[in-house]
């Protein structure tokens, strides 16, 4: 279309400029004609009206492997799914629903809250739910059935204090083999239980994740861990990337780096984690901002990871309310197109506190997918999308 309007253009003058070849005299002043003058695009991310509203307080969202749209509607208490379009397909109600995910069989791994009698007292306790979408009357979230509820803390213990209902599983993120990790956060009895766990396919514990770095194996890595993302991303096909690397964020005090990349390895001798330290660059000849630099988020409540081979890293920040893109060597921006004068990375993170097209009120999560990056801004109750100006060209 472009290339037919600049023909257009282009013949349009050359007429202009023919009938006016001395029409009157050879004074005749064509200064009036502006000359057109090429101006570099902006390059950042811009607004998909309208946003997604039919929300009270979303907390997560996910682009599943059916390539829908879901969100956790905790305000609602209930996970609502929409096209890519942003035409509602139907909702289920789970109890408290903060956090999603949609494993390679279709089924939703969702977090919420379970009301449980336990010596004739009342607990809010949170919950593992497992959502079958093929009920009776098809495929579908209307039609999700509850296969399966697992409550804090019986995945790993018969026993059972009231301070248990202190401890709280925060997001949940699934792997290729359709085992997923859990977030969690609390403590019971003055123990803390700040760490990530490991479930099977068939919702089953294995362990929680330690972490070796420098100085060692360290079992109690983790300070308030709360989101996490896996490099296992849809469309569902045989290149989704296996293993269980994984990105978490932190909202403790006690750690100065919020976002991290953690590094699966599995060997003859077993398997481990590593902090990968391959992101931890600082060189501003690249770029101007840096996932690892200390305190560079306050409140990351919100991360993903693009699977569409860019490698695109995002983090919402819900105190500072703006979204971070970041490349997988951890270099904040994108490489600059061809042509461009920049011989470092453009910065695109952008936000504000407002209801505006590109303002937020606490974004919580955030996903991408076919080049669309969508943010569930919680405190405004809706879904905003938004698409980086140089994939309109594509």
């Amino acid at each position: 279309m472009k290339k037919i309007f600049i023909a257009i253009f282009s013949v349009s003058l050359a007429l202009l400029l023919g009938a006016c070849e001395k029409p009157l005299g050879d004074k005749t002043d064509l200064s009036f004609i502006d000359v057109p003058v090429y101006d570099m695009e902006v390059i950042a991310f811009v607004p998909i009206q309208p946003a997604i509203k039919e929300l009270v307080y979303p907390t997560d969202l996910m682009i599943g492997f059916d390539e829908l749209l879901y969100v956790a509607d905790q305000g609602a208490n209930r996970i609502v799914c929409f096209d890519q379009s942003g035409k509602k397909l139907g909702s289920f109600t789970v109890p408290g629903v903060k956090a999603i995910a949609q494993n390679r069989s279709m089924e939703i791994i969702a977090i919420g809250t379970r009301d449980t009698v336990i010596s004739g007292n009342m607990y809010k306790l949170d919950a593992i739910y497992r959502l079958s979408l093929q009920g009776g009357g098809g495929y579908g979230i209307q039609n999700a059935v509850i296969k399966k509820v697992i409550t804090h803390p019986f995945y790993y213990t018969t026993a059972f204090t009231s301070s248990d209902s202190s401890v709280h599983l925060n997001r949940v993120s699934i792997m290729a083999d359709n085992s997923y990790y859990i977030t969690r956060s609390g403590s019971s009895s003055g123990i803390p239980f700040d760490d990530v766990l490991v479930f099977n396919q068939s919702d089953k514990f294995i362990t929680t994740v330690s972490v070796t770095t420098e100085s060692g194996l360290i079992s109690d890595y983790f300070h308030g861990p709360f989101a996490i993302t896996t490099l296992s991303k849809p469309p569902q096909s045989p290149n989704v990337k296996r293993g269980g690397d994984f990105i978490f964020t932190s909202l403790s005090p006690q750690t100065a780096i919020r976002a991290q990349y953690i590094t699966f390895e599995t060997s003859e001798f077993g398997s481990s984690y590593y902090l990968n330290t391959s992101l931890a660059g600082s060189d501003t000849s690249k770029a101007e901002g840096f996932i690892y630099t200390p305190n560079r988020f306050s409140r990351p409540m919100g991360a993903t990871i693009a699977g569409d081979g860019t490698n695109y890293i995002f983090v919402t920040d819900a105190q500072k309310d703006s979204v971070y893109l970041f490349t997988l060597t951890g270099l904040e921006g994108v490489q600059p197109p061809a042509g461009n004068s920049s011989t470092k990375n453009i910065k695109v993170s952008f936000g504000g506190t407002g209801a505006g097209p590109k303002q937020f009120n606490k974004p919580m999560a955030v996903a991408y997918h076919n080049k669309v990056l969508y943010v569930c801004d919680a405190g405004n109750g809706r879904i905003t999308r938004f698409k980086l100006t140089l994939d309109f060209r594509n």
